[in-house]
């Protein structure tokens, strides 16, 4: 989920906590679990920062470590280390405890969007993205507004989240049968899918869809029951040959292949360079597609220029490359 989410989250969290009697009744305790709630429901994100080396580091990293099993017992720990000593005299029990439960909703909910998680690191490193919710959902945000400002009106936090909570279990239910029903309808219009690929859009009834099969790659979008193919490309392998071999040594390349379940390949000729571009075939956006990983190469395969990441516009795309190409 997005971070706004996360954090209206750790504050519902911290409100659901009072109906824990030991929060309840002692004051510095209560504090310290609010507290704690509200740090475990964003510490599993500290990986964002790696944004400031480069996007491949990102790409490769996010949602990778500071998911995973380990994380997600050494977080709570951390937390109630730290929070013990700036509330003394606080349950260390019951703040680990809600420590941990804030860190394993923060990993479990990620769990449900498109992008997933490696939440079964050292495992598995499979990315476990079951593509129901997207990552800023806005009935579940709005749903945790709501009963943060019913809580500071005067209802009782723990009796009002724990209703909500029971709607948002039923809300996924819902979105399970939703894409459910899509998943059936691309499999009628494409019978011969290997693999489906449903993912959320902000959009309630709007699914995002992309589909391989033997031959080819479908682009496609769902809307409440029915599926609408965009566009249709012949499937061809990635060429084995020098020029390949040498952009895909490139880390920009590799954090685009590491992330990238379907996508298709371009390559593009210049007087002093080759171009390939790699584009991720999920995320269709008004007939473009953003996310796209490129590698210049000069005539002797040596890599002079790459990029990662969500491009718009090709203008945006030719200032985050460094080398201008001369045009045959």
């Amino acid at each position: 989920m997005d971070t706004a989410t996360h954090l209206v989250m750790g504050a519902a969290l911290g409100g659901l906590a009072t109906l824990d009697p030991v929060v309840a009744t002692e004051p510095m305790t209560k504090y310290a679990v609010m507290t704690a709630a509200v740090i475990g429901s964003q510490a599993p994100d500290i990986d964002t920062i790696l944004k400031l080396r480069n996007n491949a580091v990102y790409i490769r990293n996010h949602r990778g470590a500071t998911h995973s099993i380990p994380a997600v017992i050494l977080w709570p720990l951390l937390i109630t280390g730290v929070l013990a000593l700036v509330f003394p005299g606080s349950d260390v029990l019951h703040l680990w405890l809600w420590s941990q439960i804030a860190v394993f909703l923060h990993v479990f909910v990620d769990i449900f969007n498109a992008y997933g998680t490696q939440a079964l690191r050292p495992f598995s490193s499979k990315w476990i993205a079951l593509g129901v919710i997207n990552t800023f959902d806005p009935f579940i945000f709005s749903a945790h507004v709501a009963g943060l400002l019913l809580w500071l009106i005067g209802f009782h936090p723990g009796y009002t989240f724990l209703v909500i909570y029971a709607l948002l279990i039923g809300y996924y239910i819902l979105r399970f049968q939703m894409q459910g029903a899509i998943k059936k309808g691309v499999q009628r219009l494409i019978p011969d899918a290997e693999e489906i690929i449903i993912a959320p859009t902000i959009r309630f009834n709007l699914w995002r869809i992309a589909v391989k099969t033997p031959t080819h790659f479908y682009v496609a979008r769902g809307y409440r029951r029915s599926v609408t193919i965009l566009d249709k490309y012949k499937r061809v392998r990635v060429p084995e040959n020098e020029l390949f071999k040498a952009a895909q040594k490139n880390d920009n390349l590799a954090a685009f292949l590491h992330f990238s379940p379907v996508y298709r390949w371009e390559v593009a000729e210049y007087d002093d360079c080759y171009e390939v571009k790699f584009i991720d075939l999920r995320y269709r956006n008004n007939g473009h597609y953003p996310f796209v990983a490129v590698v210049q190469l000069d005539l002797d395969y040596n890599v002079i220029g790459s990029y990662t990441g969500w491009i718009f516009s090709e203008e945006k795309l030719r200032k985050k490359l460094t080398f201008v190409p001369e045009s045959n």
